[in-house]
């Protein structure tokens, strides 16, 4: 090939020989790894394994060498998503003696639900909301310790706009994990969901399919739902009507919460938590310093949808992934081609592709915490993910504020036409707090650049197809991409990482203790999505924020807040969200064997 401008405009050495990406080749990557022949990619399966393979194949064809010179694929081991095992069972005793409900049919777990067996007594608790911001608690004047608590989906007045609620916008309240984590709090041992059928006339009294929630990999209660009509037995056995509770809490916002007296039950609950290995994919350039680049992408997908899609009535469908990453792993896949072909970099790159993004950046988080190379010379990590679907030009690059010389660097590496560098990523429904790979790089102290295209009506459903690729400007940003790489690689200093604070965002009471629209407190953790078996870990803890102030630290793993038993990620969430700006709380951590007691002031976002 001719000498290009275009290579001097990118900032790319204008070498003899040096080939652009082509977008066909691109274009065939992507179709493959979305093929129905690979059923959407789902970590653990055989599918998301002949991907690994493909990815292999073309490291080994361009002449690259795996990192450890031995195996492209970096084997680590995968908790899976949960499956109903065989000793599922629920039974219940009134007057008229014991009866058998049929799984599947009259109640099913959810597939976070805590394994083992339950017998005891019932209490009604209304929605099982305790809202102190509403004046609304069914749990007041009511003793649940030790027992399973009934309770109705959604929340009160859902058809009134005028509700102290959020009327037809259902507040946090209403989903299953704060049910979950409220009902924990207040002792019991288990809740039984059933449907607000009377608040919503015409509407089957359907269960939830097994594993469409989503939640922890272990509730620490038992947590099923059971049909409407069975909850109406017990409740007329007591002399009260369902129904008629429902609409007199409707109108006044009165709980009408009762032990039952008439009725026990008998609760087994039996799932399988499934552990695999699976593979991130890797191939390495070795450079002439020790120092390197990481270039990297998620070639997972959702399977046939499950818990994370956001079609839920099309479970068992194919959610081919195109996008969501097919898009991103061909074009490391491309970069990985284009430098196998030039001359040996200053600084090496490091080409990896992650398994369960998806499942909370399982690959990525334990690439971090067992790299191949060491950590100190990785000089930055570039995440691509949905870089396939690019309008009107507009590409989102987040993270320059997390390097020192990034700024630098993009403003000198110019994008060919018609690609033009959003950084803000305000309007590209993510930032650099997102579940996306680089978010383990940066909690280990790595500058990070993330390149995205926006989100679309397709994210997390079967229509994410090949066929709505745009290979030819998502070409055109790989090429953009090499360009900042052989900056960073041939740069004389190399980036410092900098802590950057949050920016005003994230959902009130969020994980991260961030908060949207100004309002609800600010705690400052960065969850680990690999759950411990105990508590929430933080993967980092954000510059300045209460949590750092209060002495907390990246890996610290919380168990208790305000006095309350923290088993997860949604048991803090709800925890925090009880809380306003100023309240200082008692926080306890576990730091390697050490537990450490430390208050926290809440603070607000300005």
């Amino acid at each position: 090939m001719r000498k290009s401008t275009r290579w001097l405009v990118l900032g790319i050495p204008a070498l003899l020989g040096a080939a652009s990406v082509d977008p066909d080749a691109y274009f065939e990557h992507v179709k493959y790894l979305a093929s129905p022949a690979l059923k959407g990619r789902a970590t653990g399966t055989p599918e998301l394994d002949k991907a690994a393979d493909y990815i292999a194949s073309q490291f080994r064809s361009f002449g690259l060498k795996p990192v450890d010179g031995k195996s492209y694929q970096r084997s680590f081991p995968a908790e899976l998503n949960a499956k109903l095992g065989t000793g599922n069972r629920f039974s219940f005793t009134q007057a008229e003696g014991k009866q058998e409900l049929r799984e599947g049919r009259d109640w099913e777990p959810f597939s976070y639900s805590t394994n083992g067996q339950f017998s005891g007594s019932v209490v009604f608790a209304g929605y099982g909301i305790t809202a102190k911001e509403y004046n609304y608690d069914d749990y007041a004047g009511i003793d649940v310790t030790g027992k399973i608590v009934l309770i109705l989906r959604h929340e009160p007045q859902e058809s009134n706009e005028q509700s102290v609620f959020g009327g037809k916008r259902l507040t946090s309240h209403a989903t299953f994990t704060s049910k979950m984590s409220n009902a924990k709090m207040h002792g019991a041992r288990g809740v039984i969901l059933v449907n607000d059928t009377g608040a919503h006339k015409g509407g089957e009294d359907k269960l939830e399919k097994f594993g469409v929630a989503s939640g922890p990999r272990d509730a620490g209660i038992f947590f099923i739902q059971m049909k409407e009509p069975t909850a109406g037995q017990w409740l007329r056995a007591e002399g009260h009507d369902l129904r008629q509770i429902e609409s007199e809490i409707d109108g006044d916002l009165k709980p009408r919460s009762f032990a039952l007296s008439k009725v026990g039950v008998d609760l087994a609950v039996d799932l399988i938590h499934e552990s695999k290995m699976v593979h991130n994919v890797a191939a390495y350039v070795p450079g002439k310093t020790a120092e390197y680049i990481v270039i990297g992408a998620h070639y997972d997908h959702l399977g046939l949808g499950g818990e994370h899609s956001l079609a839920p009535n099309q479970t068992g469908t194919v959610h081919p992934g195109a996008d969501d990453n097919a898009s991103g792993t061909a074009g490391v896949i491309e970069l990985a081609r284009w430098f196998s072909k030039q001359p040996q970099p200053k600084r090496g790159i490091l080409f990896i592709t992650f398994a369960g993004e998806e499942l909370g950046l399982l690959g990525s988080n334990w690439y971090v915490n067992h790299p191949d190379l060491p950590q100190e010379n990785a000089v930055a990590m570039l995440n691509l993910d949905m870089i396939g679907r690019i309008r009107e030009g507009k590409v989102y690059v987040s993270g320059a504020q997390t390097g020192t010389t990034f700024a630098k660097i993009l403003e000198e590496v110019q994008p060919p036409a018609p690609l033009h560098i959003d950084q803000g990523g305000r309007n590209s429904g993510t930032n650099m707090s997102d579940a996306s790979d680089h978010a383990s790089f940066a909690s280990k102290q790595i500058p990070v650049l993330f390149f995205f295209s926006g989100l679309h009506s397709d994210y997390h459903r079967p229509g994410d197809t090949a066929d709505k690729i745009d290979s030819a400007d998502a070409a055109k940003l790989v090429e953009y991409v090499a360009g900042v790489t052989t900056h960073l690689s041939d740069a004389e200093d190399r980036p410092q990482f900098v802590r950057v604070a949050r920016p005003t965002g994230g959902n009130r009471g969020s994980a991260s203790g961030s908060t949207q629209g100004g309002y609800g407190p600010y705690f400052g953790s960065i969850p680990d999505f690999n759950e411990p078996p105990k508590g929430m870990r933080f993967s980092d803890v954000r510059e300045g924020s209460p949590a750092a102030q209060a002495g907390l630290k990246a890996g610290d793993i919380m168990i208790e807040f305000d006095g309350k038993q923290i088993g997860n990620i949604y048991d803090f969430t709800y925890a925090l969200q009880d809380h306003k700006p100023g309240d200082e709380v008692a926080v306890k951590v576990l730091r390697g064997d050490q537990t450490i007691e430390t208050k926290v002031l809440l603070s607000s976002r300005r």
